[in-house]
């Protein structure tokens, strides 16, 4: 056999070679991406239930209207009815001017104002768990932020 003959006979199992790692290349991508993704959504699992575990374990009450004030200036207390006072003050100059600009200005610091009043008087506490459940919880919502993370932030 001459030189091109041997040549032409080995180049097609040679294609054959490369065709055949170029898909088993492809594929080990394609299952690699597969568990990526799967990683990701099982990590968003893991924090979703460790977030509302914790949310159930918490307790939120609200003081607002029971102390007669909210804001304190020196040793006088502003009582709460007076935060409305902006509020009330931009729905009539929204009426009575032409210029709408003061009035949505005082509507917005009155909704501001009584959005931090009502902020100001929110008490959350943690209801009485097992030493168990604290570590399970907080333990599935690191693990699954961490997971969620690295899949993010994962260079290629």
């Amino acid at each position: 056999m001459s030189e091109k003959e041997t040549k032409t006979m080995t180049k097609p199992e040679s294609n054959a070679t490369n065709i055949y790692a170029q898909l088993e290349e492809s594929a080990r991508r394609e299952r690699k991406q597969k568990n990526e993704l799967l990683r990701f959504f099982g990590g968003l699992l893991l924090f979703g239930a460790g977030m509302f575990m914790i949310f159930q374990n918490m307790t939120v009450s609200s003081s607002w209207g029971m102390g007669g004030s909210i804001f304190r200036i020196g040793g006088f207390g502003i009582p709460n009815g007076t935060i409305m006072i902006p509020l009330l003050i931009g729905i009539a100059l929204l009426f009575l001017c032409d210029r709408k600009l003061w009035g949505w200005l005082f509507i917005a610091v009155g909704l501001v104002i009584i959005l931090a009043a009502v902020i100001m008087t929110v008490s959350i506490s943690w209801r009485s768990t097992t030493g168990w459940t604290f570590f399970v919880v907080f333990a599935m919502t690191f693990a699954g932020g961490a997971m969620m993370l690295r899949e993010l932030f994962r260079s290629n």
